[in-house]
Formats: structure tokens, sequence, C-alpha cells
């Protein structure tokens, strides 16, 4: 397993989680605020449409309007190169 840490800023947030999902090598994603604390922890499968996975884009969009800063952690599987 590969771990990856991403720093973005507010209105980015809801696109990189977008793009990661998308690229569908991701188990799990944690987004932590500026001061390190975890707001967010969801486990990606492989398979997960888009009806299931829409209310956390509109959750992470809505927090991405209220802070400046997020880190990312992505914790992806070894095919990741």
């Amino acid at each position: 397993m590969t771990v990856t840490e991403e720093r973005v800023r507010g209105g980015e947030l809801t696109g990189r989680i977008k793009k990661l999902v998308h690229e569908g090598n991701v188990r799990r994603i944690m987004v932590r605020d500026r001061e390190g604390r975890t707001v967010l922890q969801v486990p990606v499968s492989v398979g997960v449409g888009a009806l299931v996975f829409a209310p956390v884009v509109t959750v992470l969009g809505a927090m991405g309007a209220l802070a400046a800063d997020w880190t990312i952690r992505i914790e992806g599987s070894e095919e990741q190169a």
C-alpha cells in the first residue's frame, strides 16, 4: 500500500477528490483540516457508483467553502506507479 499526502486550497478540494476516485487506484481518502484533525475519512472501493459518492462530494464542496487549507491523505494500492 502506498500513502501520499497533498495540500489543497478550499476550491480545489472537491475536484481533486473526484479525480482521485476516477483514477481508481485509491483505497481510502482522509481529509484533514489545517490543525491536523481528520474531518472526513472515506473508504473507496472498486465500483463505487456516482449515486453512492454524490453525497460525499456535496459535503466536500461545503467544507471547501468554509476553510482555506486542507490536507488529503491518499492510501493507494501497490499497483499505483
